[in-house]
């Protein structure tokens, strides 16, 4: 497998991706301040200047205005003028002495210009305020300000200098949004890669992994070709396996059928005995397991099957009547519940063997009821069958679909068969990509549940 190159590695993805985000985050932390710096203490226009000396010039002409009520008129003497000016003066201690209502504006200004050389300008969002100059009249210093509409929009960033919220929140949606593309980049393979393994696991033997994430010049590409090639192995494998399977069965049923007709011709001629008559049966169980076997094969490989859209209850017409014949015999009860027009494409013999598998263990160990039921839910064939016997160990409820487990010793060959019928079943609804699990009932019994997606 090809090595990686150095800026493809993921570790090196994860450092300049975390890099990237938390560089941009402080550049624009540092740099904002600056841009907000060169205009917080704008200096001052000369007819903005001329303006605050035109008011110091007439207050020191008319001092009385500082102690009359002429002071409060003093903002509208300005205001009457072509261009709008609010002037706003304040004493030593900082308080405004012209007007009983201060804009925000203006008491932001107020501590901005704190320290102030000389007279500044900050434009707020629809407004200048400008100043302060400062005078004295009878050995009081004052300081005047003005306050007028803005002429022209103010920088887009200045927004962000009165709303720490604002900037707060679309600092950490900027930040999130790099990480999210950055996580979104590495969990989209990795999750293709999950169901991948999934379906693997369920018995999906021909998924693989997409040609995007193989396509990928980094480690989950190489962890996609990888799972790929394990894929292949595993499938042509299991696909060996069972090609031998059946393949074995067949050579054995040759000289099975040889030791048959021996039997026949030693009790034509008379020669029936004990010996003869176990020899016979023990012939017929090994037939019985070398027909389960390449049934197991065949529904496996799924060799010579077409799906056809037809109803189940079609489908299983002669699965069921056999079933509640074998329920009669055994003094027991056969409960189906299953939707009349429900139809979907299957295969029909591997799914009527399937069924005729689980419901003739169930009705072997049930107590006295057996029930069974289908219907469509989430766009799944979903078929329950459930007995009322002892059920079986929750450690072993995974373990029952292997080939020849049998799950005590108590259900041995001659009660429990060869351990192939519920493998038989996998087997069969592997290949509608369906999946099947058992469980316990409350309180005792066993519940064999079939999905099959249509």
């Amino acid at each position: 497998m090809p090595t990686t190159p150095p800026l493809n590695r993921l570790f090196f993805k994860l450092l300049i991706g975390f890099w990237l985000c938390s560089s941009l985050t402080i550049a624009l932390v540092l740099m904002l301040p600056m841009l907000l710096q060169s205009h917080d203490r704008a200096p001052l226009e000369a007819r903005l200047q001329q303006a605050l000396h035109q008011v110091v010039e007439d207050i020191q002409q008319s001092p009385d205005i500082l102690t009359s009520d002429k002071l409060y008129q003093l903002q509208r003497q300005y205001s009457k003028r072509d261009r709008p000016l609010r002037i706003y003066l304040t004493n030593d201690d900082g308080q405004v002495i012209n007007s009983r209502k201060v804009p925000r504006s203006l008491r932001q200004f107020l501590l901005m210009a704190e320290d102030a050389k000389q007279p500044i300008s900050h434009q707020f969002r629809n407004e200048l305020v400008f100043g302060p100059l400062s005078f004295s009249v009878n050995q009081q210093t004052y300081q005047v300000y003005g306050r007028v509409p803005a002429s022209h929009p103010r920088p887009w960033f200045l927004y962000f200098s009165e709303n720490k919220l604002l900037t707060a929140t679309i600092a950490i949606l900027f930040s999130g949004l790099l990480c999210g593309l950055l996580a979104w980049h590495l969990s989209k393979p990795l999750n293709s890669l999950k169901h991948c393994a999934n379906a693997l696991a369920k018995g999906d033997l021909s998924h693989r992994a997409d040609k995007t994430t193989i396509s990928r010049n980094d480690e989950i590409g190489q962890l996609a070709q990888a799972f790929n090639s394990m894929a292949d192995s595993i499938e042509a494998m299991m696909l060996n396996q069972q090609r031998l399977m059946g393949d074995i069965s067949h050579e054995l049923r040759t000289p099975l059928t040889r030791l048959k007709l021996s039997l026949a011709l030693a009790r034509k001629k008379g020669q029936d005995t004990t010996e003869l008559s176990r020899i016979e049966y023990e012939a017929t169980q090994l037939d019985d397991l070398i027909g389960e076997l390449l049934t197991l094969s065949r529904v496996t490989l799924n060799a010579s099957e077409v799906r056809i859209y037809t109803e189940l209850n079609e489908t299983l017409s002669q699965v069921l009547d056999d079933a509640e014949f074998e329920a009669e015999q055994q003094h027991k009860q056969l409960h189906i519940d299953i939707d009349e027009h429900l139809a979907f494409e299957h295969y029909p013999k591997p799914l009527c063997r399937a069924i005729e598998n689980v419901l003739r263990n169930a009705i072997r160990y049930a107590n006295k009821h057996v029930n069974i039921s289908a219907k469509i839910k989430n766009k799944q064939v979903v078929i329950d069958i459930k007995d009322d016997g002892k059920g079986i160990d929750e450690k072993e409820l995974s373990a029952i679909f292997r080939p020849f487990y049998r799950p005590d010793d108590a259900r041995d060959r001659i009660s429990g068969g060869w351990g192939l019928g519920l493998a038989i079943t996998q087997a069969a609804i592997q290949a509608h990509n369906g999946d099947i699990k058992a469980l316990n009932n409350k309180p005792n019994g066993l519940h064999i549940k079939l999905n099959i997606p249509i």
